[in-house]
């Protein structure tokens, strides 16, 4: 495994890790998370790829923004800096949000795209005490506040499932500095993934937890709907952590589609 900084605005750097050979597979983590998301996955993936995990700005070893920015461009950097003329995308959250975004405004980078309990630009969350809670310590940067609250929402199966010696740490050392990045994450909002699902003709592949959160399943059906010839796939015994929680059954499906 080598591991390499990618420039991106100015003086900042993206922390990266590369294994393997094959065709390329990039790993996007989600938000309060950083690259540690894959370590279930990762060595045997790079088995059969290139395989490059990286931590978004902001979060694990990467640099934080000092000015607005677009996780989709660090995004193009990354394949750039490689020279990945295209790869495979594979997003958790987050991560999948910007891998959707990335397809829409760079189809001839993408091979393949597989999401994983992914959110989507311009879907409407429900209200409720639970979310609106998570949503106000995010704006007040309370930092113990959203990890206790990421914790109990996206980590619902608890301390006695798998990968939880690896999400407490990284949930509880992000939610201070993942939460800053995304609000200098520069959002278009006339352009909306969700307005657009047609327009993808990559190979793409839905992944849910079937213990995720009640709403992600609700966008995994609005995307597998609406993105020609998308599959939806279910793992048991899986919640929003699902590359940590139940990476056999990942592993499996990623060597199928990627």
């Amino acid at each position: 495994m080598k591991t390499e900084l990618i420039p991106v605005g100015g003086t900042g750097h993206l922390y990266a890790e590369r294994a393997g050979d094959g065709p390329p597979l990039v790993l996007l983590h989600g938000s309060v998370h950083d690259s540690r998301l894959w370590n279930g996955v990762f060595a045997e993936l790079a088995r059969h790829h290139t395989v490059v995990r990286y931590d978004a700005r902001g979060h694990g070893r990467s640099t934080p923004p000092t000015a607005p920015f677009r996780y989709e461009d660090d995004l193009l950097a990354v394949l750039d800096h490689f020279g990945f003329r295209t790869a495979g995308l594979v997003g958790l959250s987050m991560g999948g949000e910007v891998a959707l975004d990335f397809t829409l405004e760079h189809p001839e980078r993408v091979r393949s795209l597989t999401l994983i309990g992914t959110s989507a630009g311009g879907h409407e969350w429900p209200r409720s005490p639970e979310l609106d809670a998570y949503a106000a310590a995010q704006h007040a940067s309370d930092a113990r506040r959203v990890a206790e609250l990421e914790l109990s929402l996206w980590a619902s199966l608890g301390d006695r499932a798998p990968g939880f010696r690896v999400i407490e740490p990284m949930v509880r050392e992000n939610a201070d500095t993942g939460a800053a990045a995304e609000k200098g994450h520069a959002l278009d909002p006339a352009e909306v993934a969700v307005d657009h699902l047609a327009r993808i003709k990559t190979p793409t592949t839905i992944i849910v937890g079937a213990d995720d959160h009640p709403e992600i399943h609700t966008i995994a059906a609005r995307l597998t709907d609406g993105i020609p010839d998308a599959r939806q796939v279910v793992i048991t015994e899986a919640d929003h952590y699902l590359p940590l929680r139940a990476p056999g059954p990942l592993l499996e499906l990623l060597l199928g589609v990627a």
